[in-house]
């Protein structure tokens, strides 16, 4: 399982991620993640390290965090 969701997310960062992906190229005045590493790099490594139900929830909170109001250029490593 914790494969199948890690290639979930490496499809999307080369399709549909602003930051990473197709997407991004096409839109290159849109940015995605506010923080460094992006939202998804976070999420894989989380779920890489921790596993798919605790590092898939850390993965839920950096993405809640990750909003208009978030301070741009944040470093927010997986711990």
């Amino acid at each position: 399982m914790k494969r199948v969701i890690l290639w979930i997310i490496k499809g999307y960062q080369k399709t549909l991620s602003l930051d990473h992906g197709i997407l991004g190229k096409i839109f290159p005045n849109l940015r995605g993640c506010k923080f460094t590493p992006t939202c998804s790099e976070y999420t894989y490594e989380s779920i890489d390290k921790y596993g798919v139900f605790k590092g898939g929830a850390m993965g839920i909170r950096r993405v809640v965090r990750c909003n208009p109001l978030a301070d741009a250029g944040q470093y927010d490593p997986v711990p």
